[in-house]
């Protein structure tokens, strides 16, 4: 039987990588072609495993340093959108290496449940608005201000609140909901903010100009983060793509795909969805930033990379600050940056250095220990025989 070919495998090989033999071998296939085969991948396996010893991390480093060299400093543009360009290529590596927490373009890529991604273009399109933030400035013709009863007047631009599907009503209660003023009513089209100024008898200009600005930025409609959308056909489904992020929100809505949509905000994923999802994500990213110039560098080293970014349990960067910081050597951490504020900490502390690793065993000129490095040969004088000449 076939299954029990597959179950003497199961020590040899990992769960995946044997239901994915199992996939890909024809049903009808005899049992000694499947052994033939189950032995071929073990071979290949074994010769994937690292050796005792092997500096993986130098390996990994150059394999990916050395493309890195060949990447381009551009950005991806949407055509037919203002403002939505993602960053691409080393200027995108270092904000994932370096695992700075405001990168340059965050973006989402939202993917909707059935049966909205099926449907018709103006109704993806009218969903895309409900995500997009909406201000106070977007969906008004003017603001005007009363200094003599202390009043701002919001004039609502009919249209365009209609589009969208908005009423005066609910536009004048998010404003009250985000503004101390307790005196908001909608009148019509407008929206009128009573300014309370009790604690002082003559008239303030500046409080009621601020109150005027502030409003043009509050967000009245939509997630808060999402600046730009654009809806888009990829493999037959509608998808919708956004300048700007938020995970939690997006997240929340019925109509989203809670599986499949992703942001390129590695700390946002984290937050939201957990450090090993974080793991996985910033792997993709740096994987899929590689793939996209067109670079070819082996998966397992930028797996090393996340798993080591990631192994406090936290995103930390490759930087002083980050991982080097976490080094139990002085002079590993040293060897990084200021390696004089290094070595004056650790002498005030009284810090000891075993010379463990790679870094401090070069800077004192000993042997590092890996390959061959890491054995000791001890030799037993007392059976040694000695001929006579």
């Amino acid at each position: 039987m076939a299954s029990d070919v597959y179950s003497e495998y199961e020590t040899r090989l990992p769960g995946l990588l044997l239901q994915r033999v199992k996939e890909e071998v024809p049903e009808k296939t005899g049992v000694r072609k499947i052994r033939a085969i189950l032995d071929a991948v073990c071979e290949e396996y074994e010769l994937c495993k690292s050796e005792s010893g092997e500096a993986v991390g130098l390996i990994a480093a150059q394999s990916i340093s050395e493309p890195g060299t060949q990447m381009t400093l551009n950005t991806k543009h949407f055509s037919g959108v203002e403002e939505m360009n993602v960053t691409m290529g080393l200027p995108r590596i270092i904000e994932l290496v370096d695992a700075r927490k405001k990168i340059k373009t965050p973006s989402m890529t939202i993917y909707l449940a059935s049966p909205y991604n099926k449907g018709k273009r103006e109704e993806v399109r009218l969903l895309a608005q409900m995500i997009k933030e909406t201000t106070v400035e977007e969906i008004s013709e003017q603001i005007n201000v009363n200094l003599a009863d202390q009043i701002v007047e919001i004039i609502l631009d009919k249209e365009r609140i209609k589009d969208l599907r908005l009423k005066p009503a609910s536009i004048a209660k998010e404003v009250k909901r985000q503004i101390s003023e307790k005196n908001v009513v909608s009148d019509g089209s407008k929206v009128i903010i009573k300014v309370e100024n009790s604690s002082s008898k003559s008239k303030e200009v500046s409080p009621i100009f601020k109150l005027k600005e502030n409003l043009k930025e509050l967000v009245v409609a939509g997630i808060k983060g999402i600046n730009q959308v654009l809806p888009i056909v990829e493999n037959g489904e509608f998808v919708i793509k956004t300048a700007g992020s938020n995970l939690k929100k997006v997240l929340a809505l019925e109509f989203v795909d809670k599986t499949t949509t992703i942001t390129n905000d590695i700390f946002e994923i984290y937050a939201v969805l957990g450090i090993e999802a974080a793991r996985y994500s910033l792997f993709e990213e740096i994987f899929s930033v590689i793939e996209q110039q067109g670079l070819n560098v082996n998966p397992r080293h930028l797996l090393l990379v996340a798993d080591v970014m990631t192994s406090y349990g936290i995103i930390r960067g490759i930087t002083r600050y980050g991982i080097i910081k976490e080094k139990s050597s002085v002079l590993s951490r040293a060897s990084f940056e200021t390696p004089i504020a290094h070595f004056t900490k650790a002498a005030l502390a009284g810090e000891l250095d075993s010379l463990s690793s790679i870094t401090e065993n070069v800077i004192v000129s000993q042997v590092i220990p890996i390959g061959t490095g890491l054995v000791d040969l001890y030799m037993n004088h007392k059976n040694k025989k000695v001929k006579d000449k």
